[in-house]
């Protein structure tokens, strides 16, 4: 049985012309745009609950588990959850009149995606509210997206394990199954799940926001503090860890669903395997996003990485672990051997 409401469309309500399903974001968009001309998001009314649809049992269960060690500090002060958290962060969002999904001081995103990903509110409801808004059209594409990776997973279910292009399945991703976390009682990697592995080490300071490339380590510590990472940061961690470091995207996915708290079974897959490359619509897939011009473009006046990174004019700043020029020729030269072993 089918419960729409999660998403803006379907995933058989939206095919090709063949009856297929999307796998180009593009051609994707066009269709659910043309479905949403069609038959625009009506947002129902709210149910009425009464106690005896509640689990009551589940819910003790769920409120006395153990929490992760850092919700009880800052992460609790940056969440607000619930529905009308939800409400008044639309309506705060829509009235700046402005959306920039790109700058990372700007301050200008809509802060939704924690409520979207818990049901505090529909993308109808979102959707129906900022369409009505001549400065929303960047911010209507990502609602899209989230449809896109959704659609994605309903037809391969296993996106969060898989590589969705099999010639990835060749490259030499560092990878260590023992260092996913939750595996031991510590949040990081431990180099003790696997003796002399250089990546574990790599990808602890990845995790801790301390390779040294401050674009990086600030979108990590942001990540840490408040349970959530500007999009645009979320990019260029992604493509330090897969590409610059070598590691595999499963590292980062699994991080991020231990630490995002917007994270879902199927956006935080998909976005990981689009930035590493082995996803659909990844292309170029041999893309390298250069974190230093990265943050003169998106960050020129130094205020978001400053803010994470207080200590980044003192020595107790460290230099980046690895060279950003030499590890991305070996990253593309690591993609060259993969194409040319077909």
């Amino acid at each position: 049985m089918s419960h729409p409401g999660f998403l803006l469309t379907e995933p058989f309500e939206i095919t090709t012309s063949s009856g297929t399903p999307f796998k180009v974001f593009t051609p994707f968009a066009k269709a659910v745009q043309a479905n949403l001309l069609d038959s625009p998001p009506a947002p129902a009314a709210a149910p009425r609950i009464t106690p005896a649809d509640v689990d009551v049992e589940a819910f003790s269960n769920w409120a006395t588990e153990t929490e992760p060690f850092w919700a009880a500090d800052t992460l609790a002060r940056h969440c607000e959850p619930g529905e009308d958290a939800a409400l008044r962060r639309l309506e705060a969002f829509l009235s700046k009149g402005a959306y920039d999904n790109d700058t990372l001081g700007a301050g200008s995103t809509s802060g939704l995606s924690p409520h979207l990903r818990f049901g505090e509110v529909s993308p109808a409801t979102v959707w129906a509210a900022a369409v009505e808004h001549p400065h929303t059209a960047g911010f209507l594409r990502q609602l899209i997206w989230r449809d896109f990776a959704w659609h994605r997973y309903f037809h391969v279910e296993d996106l969060e394990t898989r590589n969705v292009r099999e010639q990835f399945d060749q490259f030499e991703w560092a990878w260590t199954p023992r260092a996913a976390p939750g595996s031991t009682k510590h949040a990081f990697a431990n180099p003790d799940m696997e003796p002399d592995a250089v990546h574990l080490e790599h990808l602890t300071a990845w995790q801790r926001g301390e390779t040294g490339v401050l674009l990086v380590d600030a979108g990590m510590r942001e990540l840490w503090a408040t349970g959530t990472m500007h999009n645009r940061a979320r990019m260029v961690v992604g493509s330090w860890l897969t590409k610059n470091l070598g590691i595999h995207w499963r590292h980062g996915e699994e991080w991020f669903w231990d630490t995002l708290v917007d994270a879902d079974v199927a956006s935080n897959p998909f976005n990981w395997q689009w930035v590493a490359g082995s996803g659909d619509d990844a292309a170029p897939y041999f893309r390298i996003f250069n974190p230093v011009l990265q943050q003169e473009k998106f960050d020129p006046d130094a205020s978001y990485v400053t803010r994470w990174v207080p200590e980044v004019h003192t020595p107790l700043y460290p230099e980046p672990m690895v060279d950003i020029k030499e590890s991305r020729k070996t990253a593309l030269a690591a993609y060259e051997d993969m194409r040319s072993g077909l």
